[in-house]
């Protein structure tokens, strides 16, 4: 892997505001927006996919990043709890319903392999202790 400077650069990044983007969309054009409980929660938990990233590479060594690489995970997991919550109260349609969840899933997918790859590489310049990764 290229010298990674910024984490603009990094592809989870850039999927995940692309997620950010959707749910922004989504909150404008859909009754979900009117749920202001659903729509705070799904707006916090994409930003978290987000920053979260963002924050795990500016953070030193590869074992934390991966750490808030989890977290993002985690939240996207999160958000893909709150998209079948949506549709469940009739405020998204099936096809965006559809487009989000696989959005969700490819990117827990390539965080994932990004996590795996974290634990084998020094791209933050500290490895991991053996006992960080068994």
């Amino acid at each position: 892997m290229a010298k990674i400077n910024n984490f603009e650069e990094l592809e989870v990044w850039k999927m995940a505001r692309t997620i950010c983007k959707s749910v922004e969309k989504l909150l404008r054009e859909t009754p979900l927006g009117k749920n202001y409980a659903l729509a705070n929660q799904m707006e916090r938990s994409s930003g978290s996919i987000m920053d979260n990233i963002a924050e795990g590479f500016g953070r030193g060594g590869n074992a934390e990043f991966h750490n808030f690489l989890s977290y993002s995970k985690g939240s996207t997991s999160e958000l893909k709890s709150q998209f079948y919550r949506s549709i469940d109260k009739q405020l998204i349609d099936e096809s965006s319903f559809n487009k989000l969840i696989d959005q969700c899933n490819t990117l827990e997918n390539k965080l994932g392999a990004f996590m795996y790859y974290l634990r084998k590489s020094d791209l933050k310049g500290i490895k991991f202790k053996k006992s960080d990764h068994n």
